[in-house]
This record gives C-alpha cells, sequence and structure tokens, in this order.
C-alpha cells in the first residue's frame, strides 16, 4: 500500500515537479486544479484521449505537456 512518502518526478511543461503517487492524468489534473474540458495532455509525446484519462497511470520520468483551450471570439 502506498505511503505518505510516494512520490515522482515529472516534466510538466518543460518544468521538473514532484507529485505523489500512484498518479493518473486525472488526479494530475485535480492537483493542478486544472478543468480536464478544457485541456489536452501529451504524455511522452502521444496524445491522451480525455477518455482515458482515469486509467492512464503516469510513471516517475514521465514527460507531459497540457495545453489550456481558451474560449473567445
Amino acid at each position: 500500500m502506498p505511503t505518505m512518502h510516494d512520490s515522482m518526478t515529472l516534466t510538466l511543461n518543460g518544468e521538473t515537479r514532484t507529485f505523489p503517487a500512484p498518479l493518473s492524468v486525472a488526479g494530475l489534473l485535480g492537483v493542478l486544479e486544472l478543468d480536464r474540458r478544457k485541456v489536452a495532455v501529451e504524455r511522452n509525446e502521444e496524445i491522451v484521449p480525455r477518455s482515458a484519462y482515469g486509467e492512464t497511470l503516469l510513471a516517475g520520468g514521465d514527460s507531459l505537456e497540457i495545453v489550456h483551450f481558451i474560449g473567445g471570439g
């Protein structure tokens, strides 16, 4: 069972950051307080389908790019 000391290092938009482990894409978006409906996530140069955010587990060393959609007209 994971302890509070379990963590992993991810590269997020070019910045190395530490997050609790285990963590899914959906969990990461929750930690970052981002609306999953308004972002696109790329993990290790592959787009993660929005429908797979909950079951896509992240691993230490993963590189992620998160792009925010901004509405306007």
